[in-house]
Formats: C-alpha cells, structure tokens, sequence
C-alpha cells in the first residue's frame, strides 16, 4: 500500500502541469487509477511526470512513439481516455 502523504504528492503533481488539457489528461488518469497502484507502478508514474506534458499527452493519444520504458497497462490504461470529463 502506497504512503497517503505519497499519494498527495503525485496527486498534485498530477494536476499541476501548466496547461488544462495536460492537467485534465494526467490529473484525471491518476485519480482514477492511482489509489489501486502498486509501488512499481507509482514509481513509473512518478518517471512519467518528469517528461514534458506534449510527450505525455502525444503518447497517450497516439500521435507520436511512446518509449519503451512506458508501454505497458499503464499507458495502455492511459490511452483508453476515459477518465477525462467531457463537459457538454
């Protein structure tokens, strides 16, 4: 089980990249799967929130080569984009 004060801290990484969309795509994704991670899986997070959000979020909707490191169920739960609100 992850650290709650760990979880804090990745959380607000999360939703603090500088952009909305980028706040709404990576923000979104943690809230909804970061509570059931294990500590390798926080730990890749963790790596992932140290790329620049254009990468991120070119990988995860697929217009550009994600790296190696992060395929996986992650970017895999990442790509499914169904965790971000779609205000009407």
């Amino acid at each position: 089980m992850i650290e709650e004060s760990r979880l804090r801290r990745i959380r607000f990484r999360a939703w603090h990249r500088g952009t909305k969309e980028a706040d709404l795509l990576i923000g979104g994704f943690f809230d909804k799967h970061g509570r059931s991670w294990s500590e390798a899986e926080a730990d890749l997070f963790e790596t992932l929130l140290d790329e620049q959000d254009v990468d991120i979020m070119s990988w995860a909707i697929g217009t550009a080569p994600c790296p190696a490191r992060y395929e996986g169920v992650l970017m895999q739960a990442m790509r499914a984009l169904d965790y971000v609100p779609i205000e009407k």
